[in-house]
């Protein structure tokens, strides 16, 4: 190990034995590994000191310290750093972990920041049942703008809860300024704020990093049995605050914000009730706030109505008195939520009696409804069905359902519904065929004669369905029972490739037949012109002879916003001005990929086809969306993105390794795929060779007849289809660059091959 290690993460150990190991595990088990760690046994008496022995006889980065008696987190975390030697300090809690690849992402965020004095990070609480629930903090913990920053220009980081365990300290900064915890609880407060006040440089992650554990009987007072005076700490604690504010001048103008911080604060504990303050301490708590509020009050800035009532009333002073506002208060809102949802509920009433009485009426065999993605426009698998419906069937009417902002994508032979409304209802009620994506509305009664396909969007990389009970932050709350009582409506599925159709009937496990016809939404690739692509990119504003890249990356579960992991202006410049870069972000964020757009630089998030974007690039770059599946299709170059793939693979979870069958190049870091594109590795013979294998086993149906098949068996009872296409006929549409000499690529001479393409094929 190195003498002087990265990280030293702190673990303060008091009661938490059944937690320790999980604790210390997730710490050890990091793919970065350049750390140390220091457990600190506050004189617990159960188990925690022999653990934090055992861990530390089995591995030399661990040092166990032992306290003489119980001083609490506080000097518990200062003895570890008196043992710390790393460049920046980490805390974590006895009880709860770090996930997957969060030390990585941090030394990664630390380094390219500029080595900032503190670094603030995400964090998700799991409760004791193990849901994950990732904190709330609308953008304030963006990575967008620069970094390091001042407090000055992020005051917004003032407002995140003030625990000591969402951010890294570099540990010069902490031993410059002498900060310690103080004694008691509630002691992350006289710390977190008087560190955040005095560094000079500040950066924050955009990413979940500590999975911060909500304990079934509640917190650490409770956990110790303190749960009586030990609440009255909290005066104590901000008294320490506010004599720093005031030792330190400088620090004077963010006294009127610290001080609605104390008010937020304390009004929180007076009114929870409960183990927060015993019944008969809240009197004489809410006398102590009423002199802390006349103490250190502090006029200035704008203040929420809510704050502004809080101060109020703990300025009354009379205990009574705020809990009756109070309970009037919560009466008001109680009140409000309740009309509201009667009208709800009135609403909701007249349309299930609506869609009951439509059941009651005869199925029309001479109607479809079709949907995507729940709601959206006019695309994927279900768009090509409408469209072939239209073409093979012609007496069928079509119904597209699609929120009010899609309703233009639409084509007007289609019949547009919105999604809860009654012409809705009458349409799932009445129409013989459902065709969708995704489950259209829970509410969906199906009836006897009705027929419900399913396409899915796409060949399953991540896991999906059933799959996913193990993977609580990727499945986000999902109802099992509710997803198959879904599948079990299914008359069809949709499946490209035998890939496919053994994973979905494994994870939706329900008596559908399964049309292993192709994906209907890549009969495209095969039947689009030259002219369509030439036409496109003039669209899109693709210079002429220009290389366009498309990226697409997917979103990931374990993030709360969406984070560029490329830098899409570094690339363009490298690569020089021949090469367009077309960005789109996944359609899970609301945001796109950059806000820096240009000539070179096409955002096309909210372009309607992702079809009609493949069709117009020469290459894709992506990390791990299913898009490289349908993209395949067109044998073009597709080059992967995976710096992240432990973390990605840790949360989700995937059903093959990307990395040992890939459809072409793979870069781990933004200077591999610069280089893949530099030395046109990204379309020499060894990216076709993974691509043929790629498209062999992925591929194999996709021939542009899906649709036409799809139509013949379910509508028409044709039970002999259309046969398929071999691989070696058919013949996708060129891209631009592919009918220019040299395919439109001067590459930089001298360059010898990245490690990929010296790695031999693999089977």
């Amino acid at each position: 190990m190195s003498p002087l290690p990265r990280f030293s993460v702190i673990v303060p150990a008091y009661k938490v034995q059944a937690y320790l190991h999980e604790c210390l595990d997730s710490v050890l088990s990091q793919p970065f590994t350049d750390l140390e760690l220091i457990v600190v046994d506050d004189a617990s008496p159960d188990g925690c000191g022999a653990i934090a022995d055992e861990v530390a006889a089995r591995d030399s980065r661990v040092r166990a310290v032992h306290l003489s008696r119980n001083a609490g987190p506080g000097p518990a975390r200062n003895a570890g750093m008196e043992h710390a030697t790393g460049d920046y300090l980490l805390f974590l809690d006895g009880d709860d972990t770090f996930a997957p690849g969060a030390l990585q992402a941090i030394a990664d965020r630390v380094k390219e920041s500029g080595e900032p004095d503190v670094l603030v990070h995400d964090f998700a609480r799991t409760s004791w049942s193990g849901d994950t629930v990732r904190d709330e903090h609308d953008r304030r913990l963006t990575e967008q703008g620069p970094a390091p920053f001042s407090l000055d220009d992020r005051p917004g980081l003032l407002t995140l809860r003030p625990v000591a365990w969402n951010k890294a300290y570099r540990r010069e900064f902490v031993e410059r300024h002498a900060f310690r915890f103080p004694s008691g609880v509630y002691e992350d407060v006289p710390w977190t704020y008087p560190v955040l006040l005095t560094a000079e440089s500040l950066a924050t992650l955009d990413r979940v990093c500590v999975h911060h554990r909500a304990r079934r009987h509640g917190s650490l007072l409770e956990a110790t049995g303190m749960a009586d005076r030990r609440h009255f700490d909290v005066f104590e604690q901000y008294d320490r605050l506010f004599t720093h504010i005031e030792d330190h001048p400088r620090l004077a103008h963010w006294r009127p914000l610290l001080f609605r911080r104390m008010v937020d604060h304390l009004a929180s504990v007076c009114t929870r009730g409960g183990a927060r303050l015993p019944r008969r301490a809240r009197a004489e708590f809410l006398r102590a706030a009423r002199a802390h509020c006349a103490r250190y009050h502090a006029p200035g800035g704008p203040v929420r109505a809510r704050a502004r009532m809080r101060y109020a009333l703990l300025r009354l002073g009379s205990h009574r008195t705020l809990r009756a506002l109070w309970a009037g208060a919560r009466l008001g809102r109680g009140l409000g939520r309740v009309a509201a949802g009667l009208a709800r509920l009135l609403r909701g009433g007249g349309l299930r009696l609506h869609y009951r009485l439509q059941r009651l009426l005869p199925v029309r065999a001479d109607r479809a409804v079709f949907a995507a993605y729940d709601g959206r426009g006019y695309e994927c698998s279900p768009a090509a069905l409408e469209n072939a419906f239209r073409t093979y069937a012609p007496g069928i009417r079509t119904f597209w359902a699609a929120r009010p902002e899609h309703h233009h994508t639409l084509p007007v032979a289609t019949r547009r519904v919105t999604p809860g409304s009654m012409a809705y209802f009458t349409a799932l009620a009445r129409a013989k065929y459902l065709v969708s994506n995704t489950d259209f509305d829970p509410r969906l009664v199906k009836r006897t004669g009705q027929v419900l396909l399913q396409t899915r969007h796409g060949t399953p990389l991540k896991r999906m369905g059933l799959d996913l009970k193990d993977r609580p932050a990727a499945a986000r709350g999902t109802d099992f029972e509710a997803l198959l009582r879904g599948s079990d409506q299914w008359d069809f599925v949709l499946s490209g490739n035998r890939h496919s159709t053994l994973v979905w009937e494994r994870v939706y496990p329900s008596p559908y037949t399964t049309l292993e016809y192709g994906s209907p939404r890549n009969d495209v690739f095969v039947r689009a012109t030259s002219t369509d692509v030439a036409r496109l990119r003039e669209q899109l504003g693709v210079p002429e002879g220009s290389v366009a890249l498309l990226y697409a990356p997917t979103h990931r579960d374990y993030r709360h916003s969406q984070r560029a992991h490329l830098d899409l202006e570094r690339i363009l410049r490298q690569l020089g001005p021949r090469f367009v870069i077309l960005a789109r972000a996944h359609h899970v964020y609301d945001s796109p990929l950059t806000e820096s757009a240009h000539g070179r630089l096409v955002d096309v998030t909210g372009h309607p086809s992702v079809e009609n974007l493949c069709l117009a690039s020469d290459a894709l770059i992506t990390d791990y969306s299913s898009l490289m599946f349908d993209y395949a299709n067109l044998d073009r170059p597709i080059v992967i993105h995976n710096e992240d793939w432990e973390a990605y693979e840790a949360a989700r979870g995937t059903y093959f390794d990307l990395r040992s069958f890939p459809p072409g190049a793979v870069a781990r870091n933004e200077d591999e795929l610069i280089d893949i594109f530099a030395t046109g590795h990204w379309r020499g013979s060894r990216s076709a060779q993974l691509r043929a294998a790629f498209r062999e086993r992925f591929c194999p149906y996709d021939d542009g007849l899906a649709a036409e098949r799809v139509v013949r068996r379910v509508v028409l009872g044709e039970l002999r289809v259309p046969s398929f296409v071999p691989l070696s006929d058919r013949h996708p549409v060129p891209s631009a660059a592919a009918g220019r000499p040299g395919g439109g690529l001067a590459t930089v001479p001298g360059q010898s091959p990245p490690a990929w393409a010296r790695d031999a094929l693999r089977p």
